[in-house]
This record gives C-alpha cells, sequence and structure tokens, in this order.
C-alpha cells in the first residue's frame, strides 16, 4: 500500500454530513480539508493497516492533506510502544497540529510507563510559543500528573505562563478545573492567590462548578472566588 493508497482508503469511511458538524466545532480548519470519518471508523482502519509498511512512510509524509489525516496520525502515535521513538513522532508532529481535536486526542499509552522523564519534555513543550505545543503539554500534563505521581510544583508553570491564545488559555482552565476535582487541597490555593489571569481564573472556576466530582460546598466557595 502507497500512502496515496492510504488516502484513497479513508474515502471509504466519509460521511459527509459529519464533516459539516464537525467544520462548525473546528473553526481553525477549513471544509475542505476535512473528508468527514466518524471517531469508530479509525479503529477499523487501524486494524486495516495495522502491519502494512505504509505507516512510517505515511507518518513521515508531513504535512498531511487532510484533517482526518492528523486525526489518525495521531492515533498512531499513541499506539506507539518504544517511548524514545514514540516522544521523536509526536515532536516531528506537533507543528503541523492546527485545532484542539486532533491536540486533545494525544495520549500515547506508552507515556504511563515513564513519567519520570516524561514532565522534563511536557514542562520544554509548555514554553513553546506554539498555540498547540502549549496545549499539547498541558493535555499530556493532565491526563499523566493529577494522580498518583502528582507533585505540587507541576501547576507552577502552566499557572505562571501567559498567552493570547484562546485555545491555551481554555485548556489553562481545564487543566485547573480537573487538579480542583483531583487534588483539591494544592490546585485550591492558585485560585485563592489569583495565580491565572483573570479570564482563565474565571473559566477555571466554571469548569469546576459543572463538574459532578467536587461537592456543593466546594463549589459555592469557589464561586466566592471569582474575580469581578
Amino acid at each position: 500500500m502507497t500512502v496515496k493508497d492510504l488516502e484513497k482508503m479513508l474515502f471509504e469511511y466519509q460521511d459527509s454530513e459529519y464533516a459539516d458538524f464537525s467544520a462548525k466545532l473546528m473553526p481553525t480548519v477549513p471544509r475542505e480539508k476535512m473528508i468527514g470519518i466518524r471517531s469508530p471508523e479509525y479503529k477499523k482502519i487501524i486494524k486495516r493497516i495495522k502491519d502494512d509498511p505504509v505507516i512510517p512512510k505515511f507518518m513521515s509524509s508531513l504535512p498531511h492533506k487532510w484533517h482526518e489525516e492528523n486525526v489518525l496520525h495521531a492515533a498512531l502515535i499513541n499506539k506507539m510502544k518504544d517511548y524514545d521513538e514514540c516522544i521523536k513522532a509526536l515532536e516531528d508532529f506537533m507543528p503541523y497540529i492546527d485545532n484542539w481535536a486532533v491536540n486533545d486526542s494525544i495520549n500515547p499509552n506508552c507515556f504511563k510507563k515513564h513519567h519520570a522523564e516524561l514532565i522534563d519534555k511536557v514542562n520544554s513543550w509548555m514554553l513553546s510559543e506554539e498555540t498547540y505545543v502549549r496545549r499539547c503539554a498541558m493535555k499530556v500534563l493532565m491526563a499523566n500528573y493529577l494522580d498518583d505521581d502528582f507533585r505540587p510544583e507541576y501547576l507552577d508553570l502552566p499557572a505562571d505562563l501567559r498567552s493570547d491564545e484562546y485555545y491555551v488559555n481554555i485548556m489553562t482552565a481545564w487543566l485547573f478545573a480537573e487538579a480542583l476535582t483531583k487534588q483539591w487541597d494544592t490546585a485550591v490555593k492558585y485560585i485563592e492567590d489569583q495565580r491565572l489571569d483573570k479570564w482563565t481564573h474565571n473559566k477555571a472556576i466554571q469548569k469546576a462548578r459543572e463538574s459532578r466530582r467536587i461537592s456543593e460546598e466546594r463549589k459555592e466557595y469557589l464561586n466566592s472566588l471569582k474575580i469581578k
């Protein structure tokens, strides 16, 4: 199979109405770059190509033409087993991420066993000026470091960084909302001390108050901490 054959395969799963719907949710991606593939179909596609030598050829053929090729690329990264190869593949791909959906789908399985060395990578990505490199860093942080391997200092960098980019700031708010559900005692101090900019601060409170995992008492307290 060639990369062109893979592109043709993607069109076997085309749903134009779904592409129309997706385009409304992803204003950073032109409609003409969307094929329209529903999420469950990617498992079928990966199953068809999993042993095909087209995969490394496809992953090196950046930038891709279609949004769905980027979705597939992210899914293939998630399945990589070798940590070092996964890091390289992700860093090669990051400059081409152009929307929140592809970005937020990234969570490689192999990262779970490499938290100790991964955190330095996460922090370096977070310092990037590129919107989706920084957003990806916060998504990886949120997915991997708010549970057993949490350390209070992991919230310092995302709290102190400032951005004019909506897709960075909304991710920061989401990160702190999640931290409030999982690491309340630490995370609430960032809200009490107003470590975030006003918009992100209030959005984090809003998202946390929408969660079913936070008590009503804590929600009321968070509401009292909104910046007016």
